[in-house]
């Protein structure tokens, strides 16, 4: 800021500047990335700030906040019991188990086609 705008400002002004610049509290988060990015003779900057909300959000936020946890579980879940389910199979066929006769889904081959 050039000098003589910044001398112009009154006690009141300087005061509430303080206030206003004081309240944010960006460096308190847990996660805080910020740089910048040169591609070609274009710079970008980029910002990841991440930590435990402290804000009271609005009773509709909490839901969708608590709707989003959920379905994130949910998948997690999902995703967990296929990789599970995918393992024990594997481990089925390692060992030779056939649970129907003449039927293979085809991925104990395809698994040991990766690894040969």
């Amino acid at each position: 800021m050039p000098a003589d705008i910044g001398e112009s400002f009154t006690e009141q002004q300087l005061s509430h500047l303080r206030v206003a610049l004081g309240a944010r509290q960006w460096g308190k988060h847990q996660l805080d990335l910020r740089g910048t990015l040169r591609i070609f003779h274009w710079r970008y900057y980029y910002v990841v700030v991440a930590g435990r909300n402290l804000r009271d959000g609005a009773r509709s936020q909490q839901q969708f906040s608590k709707l989003m946890l959920a379905v994130i579980i949910s998948m997690l879940l999902v995703v967990s019991a296929g990789l599970g389910v995918l393992l024990l199979y594997l481990v089925k066929s390692a060992f030779g188990i056939d649970l129907f006769d003449g039927f293979s889904l085809g991925i104990w081959s395809w698994f040991k086609a990766l690894f040969a």
